[in-house]
Parts: structure tokens; C-alpha cells; sequence
């Protein structure tokens, strides 16, 4: 007996409110000096998917600076082959700012190893920026 998960990921799919782009370090050799460097190139653009929140933020400030750790989920569709490592460009939703419009606030978050299931993957993804 097989079962028809068509149904459970397009209910999943409807709660896909913000957009990733996933970007993974690639060597590329500079043609003039023949040196290889890392770059981020995009994989994947402007793909829809969830976050949501997984642990509260830790402060770690100090005199000189303010350090955000911040854990969260991403929940994905199932067929991109995320690894662990990458770079996500996520937008969160669209946000009306009075006098502004609307805005889309972009975090950058580094992907843990993806668990996949059949309707979706769950990626641990962490934000490590300076506040």
C-alpha cells in the first residue's frame, strides 16, 4: 500500500511565506595570477520556504561588540540539495512599514545537515551577524 503524500506537502507548501536564496562555495581560478579562490556562488534563487524559530537569541556582548546567535528552522522543499555549510539569503515574509511600503527583511544564516522527509527537509540553520 502506497500512500499519496501529494496532499500533506502541498499543505506544507501553503505555509511557505518567505524566500531563500542558497549560495555554496566554489573554487575558481583566476585566470591572471592562476591563483584558486573560494567564492559564493548562488544555487538556488529566490525559492520558497519557512522559518521559524528554534531557540531564543543569546546575547553574547561584550565592551567591543554585540554578537547575535540565533538558531532557527528552515523547512524546505524536498528536491534541492541543500548541504551543510551553505550560505541562505532568507526574506522574511512582507513587512508594511508605515511611510515606506512594503519591505522584506533578509537575514543571512549558515545551513546545518539537512533531514530530509518526503513533503519537505528541516535544515538547522544559524544567524551569526554583529549587532
Amino acid at each position: 500500500m502506497s500512500i499519496d503524500f501529494s496532499k500533506h506537502r502541498s499543505a506544507i507548501e501553503k505555509l511557505y511565506t518567505d524566500r531563500c536564496t542558497v549560495y555554496r562555495h566554489v573554487k575558481v581560478k583566476e585566470p591572471l595570477t592562476k591563483e584558486t579562490k573560494l567564492v559564493a556562488e548562488p544555487v538556488y534563487t529566490d525559492h520558497p520556504c519557512r522559518i521559524s524559530q528554534k531557540a531564543l537569541a543569546q546575547n553574547s556582548q561584550t565592551e567591543a561588540q554585540n554578537d547575535i546567535r540565533y538558531e532557527t528552522k528552515l523547512f524546505i522543499a524536498p528536491e534541492l540539495e541543500l548541504q551543510q555549510g551553505d550560505i541562505l539569503e532568507v526574506t522574511r515574509g512582507r513587512i508594511t512599514a508605515p511611510g515606506w511600503g512594503p519591505i522584506a527583511p533578509m537575514r543571512k544564516y549558515v545551513a546545518g545537515e539537512p533531514f530530509l522527509y518526503v513533503t519537505h527537509q528541516e535544515i538547522s540553520i544559524q544567524r551569526k551577524e554583529w549587532a
